[in-house]
This record gives structure tokens, sequence and C-alpha cells, in this order.
């Protein structure tokens, strides 16, 4: 519902409210995305508050979208007629704005893991689950084949002392509820036939599964795999870039330059600084990095460049389209040569994650649809998935780091403290640029 997520970046297209109401009638349409332009909410946006009556008038739900947002803003954001809010990162955080009457969706995705805190909190108060529900935000397919998504979230749960029915009920029925989904999610005459049958309520593993009484299983086997066309693909068109455009060459010496700082398991970032004249020292001793996005859509030649902290790569670059919400081109490196490389590499491939050690690109897993989804088999996708992360860690990107996801949120100027669109480096708590 937000794309761009705010106006201090280049999207490849403007969603406003009077595309929403050529969707808003499809099925399985139940309400609005995430909402992520806090302040546009907080300070009554004549395009946000058209999108809100739109979904509001028809009684549909609204997810939220609130990072930290408390106190008499919270109250504002949640008085706008929002639902619902993933973004807590502590039980503190999460209980506030149960107060506040949202719905709180608790994440475990593949670089924000929030659920341990929040249900710890949960457990050890015996507060009331109805209006808690789990959800994953972002989570590659290699990790929900090896995790699995929600029934992995019930048995983090379990294991951290809920009551398993009790788990369940975040994964089932609560949901539904949230979502205003009559008669889903329960067992009980009248109710639409979706089952998971376990073997215990320990480990959780599923024996069948069903949906509106049908074998699941047996149904996938019907489905057949839809090829993309040629519009959906192409769509990686950055202006012409050298290494001159990431070069150290663009940092005065006598200047002070903010420094995104990472926090593993997290999607938010810290804030740090570093005067001009120390930037080449500490990236020769990896304690910083150069970060990139490049406007990618309509080849405007807008570079945001800046510095990043806690990544952890050791010579060279990794650069992905998958940047959420305007999906620019992101690069970070130790040098403008291999971040060069980097880039060119996902231009020539038309989207996708690349690594480059030294100028050498040493992994790509293409996405050939928008850059940012691939129709290659689910197999052979995970498994190049795997090996290109596995890689980039092996070169040293921080443990607690998605050397992809981690990254992708770098350009999303709606969560603290600091990111970085094709605008340059913006501080989301006062939502301003950097100068």
């Amino acid at each position: 519902s937000c794309v761009p997520a705010t106006r201090f970046e280049h999207s490849g297209c403007v969603m406003d409210a009077r595309d929403m109401i050529k969707l808003v009638n499809e099925p399985g349409v139940l309400g609005m995305g995430e909402m992520m332009n806090v302040p546009g909410v907080i300070y009554n946006s004549a395009e946000v508050q058209k999108k809100l009556d739109l979904f509001l008038s028809l009684g549909r739900v609204i997810d939220g979208h609130a990072p930290c947002v408390r106190g008499k803003e919270l109250a504002a954001y949640v008085a706008s007629g929002i639902d619902t809010d993933h973004e807590s990162i502590s039980w503190d955080e999460a209980k506030e704005k149960l107060r506040n009457g949202l719905a709180v969706l608790v994440r475990e995705g593949s670089a924000s893991r929030n659920l341990t805190a929040i249900l710890r909190g949960v457990i050890d108060e015996g507060v009331d689950v109805s209006s808690l529900a789990f959800c994953t935000d972002d989570k590659h397919l290699a990790d929900i084949r090896r995790e699995g998504t929600i029934r992995h979230c019930v048995q983090m749960a379990i294991e951290l002392g809920m009551e398993p029915v009790r788990a369940l009920r975040l994964a089932t029925i609560n949901a539904a509820r949230i979502y205003g989904l009559r008669r889903v999610g329960a067992v009980a005459p009248g109710w639409q036939a979706d089952l998971v049958v376990f073997d215990n309520l320990q480990s959780l593993t599923p024996q069948a599964v069903f949906h509106k009484g049908v074998d699941a299983l047996k149904a996938c086997e019907k489905i057949t795999p839809v090829t993309s066309n040629a519009s959906l693909q192409g769509s990686v068109k950055p202006a012409a870039f050298d290494a001159d455009t990431f070069a150290l060459s663009h940092f005065a010496d006598d200047r002070e330059y903010p420094v995104i700082t990472m926090l593993p398991g997290e999607i938010f970032t810290e804030k740090s600084t570093i005067m001009g004249k120390d930037i080449a020292s500490a990236l020769e001793k990896g304690d910083v990095h150069l970060i990139a996005v490049l406007e990618r859509h309509h080849g405007t030649g807008n570079v945001g460049l800046g510095l990043l902290r806690g990544y952890g790569l050791k010579d060279g670059a990794v650069a992905t389209t998958v940047a959420h919400d305007s999906h620019n081109l992101i690069v970070i490196g130790t040098g403008s040569e291999a971040m060069n490389a980097a880039a060119k590499e996902l231009v020539r491939v038309q989207g996708g994650y690349t690594l480059v050690k030294g100028t050498e690109v040493i992994d790509t897993l293409p996405l050939n649809i928008c850059g940012l989804m691939s129709s290659a088999p689910a197999e052979e996708l995970i498994g190049s998935l795997d090996e290109i992360v596995a890689k980039a860690h092996a070169q040293g990107v921080s443990d607690g780091i998605d050397p992809f996801i981690s990254l992708s949120f770098m350009a999303l100027p709606v969560i603290p403290k600091l990111r970085i669109t094709d605008m340059g480096m913006f501080d989301t708590e006062k939502f301003e640029f950097i100068k």
C-alpha cells in the first residue's frame, strides 16, 4: 500500500488510492497491506487518508507498520483505524501496542527474529493472547524449507514454555479473527475444514494437511507452474555508472559523516559517525563499508552513497535488487572497483543477488522476474540460495546478519534509525535527509 514507502526515494511506479480502488474487490483481498508511512498517518496526509478511508468505508482490516512508535504518536496511529502491527522488537513495545488496541503479529523471519523476546514477556506475565498471532515477514525460501513458517513459530513458543494449545491459537483462530475470516481457524461443525494433523503436540510433525476438506498434498500435484512473460523481465535499467560512482573522493576529509550500524538478528539500525579523513583506514580495517543505492527503474542517475558498519564482508562486494519497497539496486563493498563489478553483474543478469571477491564475481543468483523472483524450480533455487549465502558468510559477513535480506532493509526509510535511499542518507526519526 506504500509504493514508494515515502517521498524520499524513487520507485518503479507510484501506488495511489485511485490504483487501489481497482483492486479492492479482487477475490482474496482482505484489506490493506502494511501502512508504512507513519508520518503520513500521524500528520494526516491527504493521500494517505484517502487510502485509509477507502478500506475503512468497506470495513476491511488495515495492516500497520509502526516500528518504535510509542506514546501519543502510537495513539494517533491507532486512532486512524489501523488494526495490526508486526514491528515490535521487545515485549515492552508489543505490550504498549496491545494496550492501545492493536493486534500484535509476533515476527520470526530470516533477518528479524523477535519471537523469543516478545513471548517470554507474554508467558512470564500470563497475559491474554487473543490479540496475538504469528508472522514471518521476509523469510528466505531456503529458511522456509529448513525451519518451516508458522509451525516453526508454534514450536518455538512451546519450547519457551507456552502451553501447546495456547500456542496453536496464535497460529489458527487468532489470525482468522484478526483478519475477519468467518468460520475459519477452528475444528467445528460448519467451519471450513482446514486441518493439520500432527502426531503429537510437542514435536508437531505433520502427518496430513487438508484444505477445505481436500488432501492438500494430492491437490498440489495438479498445480501447473506459470512462466513469466517478457513484460516482467528487463527491469534493471540504472543510468550509466562506473567505479567513480562509488569512489572515496565523494567524502571530504574535514567533514563528519553518518554511519548506518547494523544489529545482529534485527532490521533496526543505530547511528554512528566517522570523520572523512578516517574513512579510508576504517575501510581497510573492515570497520566500515561503503553502501550505495542506484535507482534502477527509469535510468534517472540517482545514486545515494553512504557508510555502513556491522556487515563484516572482507575484500569484495555484495549487491541485490531486492530492496524494500522501491527495489532499487543496493550494493555494499570494501572498495569502489568491487562495488562497480557487483552492480554491473546484476545489470547483466537483470537482477538478483551477487557476491564479488576482489573484482571477480564469485557467485550470482539471478532473479529474472522483475529482479525479485525466480522462475527456477524451488529445489534448484534453494540449493543456489544456500550456496551463495554460505559463500558470503565465508567471506566475512557477520553471524546474525543475513547477507541479502538484512541488506535489502537498509534502503527502507521507515524503520529506525538510519537508512539510505537513491536520494541519500536518511534519518528516519527526524524524517529528513542528512546533509
